[in-house]
C-alpha cells in the first residue's frame, strides 16, 4: 500500500516544468532490450512526444524519470490525461497518423 501511496503523491505533485529523460523501447528491433533516449527540457513535452509521437510498442516499453521519479507507460498516459497536464493535446482523425489539437474542457475529463 505505501507504494501506491507514494505513486500517487508523485503524480499529484508531478512537475511538468523540469526537466526529463526518456527511455523507449526501439520498435522492430530483434534485441528488444535495446533503449533510445532523449532529454527533454521539459517533462510536458516528454509525455506529449511518448503518447503523440511514438508507436505504442514503443510507449509499453517506455521510462520516464523526472526529479530521481520513474514513470512507467500507465504513469506517462495518466499525467498526459491529467486536468494539470499544460500542453494541448492532439487526437487521431478517423484512426489514421494525423493529429489535431484538442480542447479539454472540465467535461471532458
Amino acid at each position: 500500500m505505501a507504494i501506491d501511496a507514494e505513486r500517487a503523491q508523485a503524480l499529484t505533485m508531478f512537475d511538468y516544468g523540469a526537466s526529463a529523460d526518456l527511455y523507449s523501447a526501439r520498435v522492430g528491433l530483434k534485441n528488444r532490450r535495446k533503449m533510445a533516449y532523449r532529454r527533454f527540457s521539459q517533462a510536458a513535452d516528454a509525455i506529449r512526444f511518448a503518447i503523440e509521437v511514438l508507436p505504442s510498442a514503443s510507449l509499453l516499453g517506455s521510462l520516464l524519470e523526472v526529479e530521481e521519479q520513474r514513470f512507467g507507460a500507465n504513469d506517462i498516459r495518466r499525467l498526459y490525461d491529467d486536468c494539470d497536464y499544460p500542453l494541448q493535446r492532439c487526437v487521431a482523425v478517423d484512426g489514421s497518423d494525423v493529429l489535431l489539437p484538442v480542447e479539454v474542457t472540465a467535461s471532458d475529463e
